[in-house]
């Protein structure tokens, strides 16, 4: 089953934080500035943790996981909401990760 996982992540060096970015781009849709909006299966979300956990630094950098619910749920429109402009939908059902 896919769901909706939100990652944010704190990066201190910008040489980590690109690697970390292009890492998460082949994860997910970037939605603001070291956040993504994701739809993962248990085992892609398990092989991003260990793959973004050999490249940060523990004690400075950190990585926010928020499972957000089913895709096939209207989950993201529940979980979802949005103070400010306009959230740009994104129908993430659609995208093929």
């Amino acid at each position: 089953m896919r769901r909706y996982v939100l990652v944010s992540y704190d990066v201190s060096d910008p040489k980590r934080w690109r690697r970390v970015y292009k890492v998460m781009r082949g994860y997910g849709q970037h939605v603001q500035y070291s956040v993504f909006l994701c739809q993962l299966t248990d085992t892609e979300e398990a092989r991003l943790r260990e793959t973004l956990y050999d490249l940060i630094h523990k004690e400075t950098d950190q990585v926010l996981f928020a499972r957000l619910g089913s895709v096939e749920s209207d989950a993201l429109d529940r979980n979802l909401t949005v103070i400010g402009r306009e959230y740009d939908h994104l129908d993430l059902k659609k995208l093929i990760f």
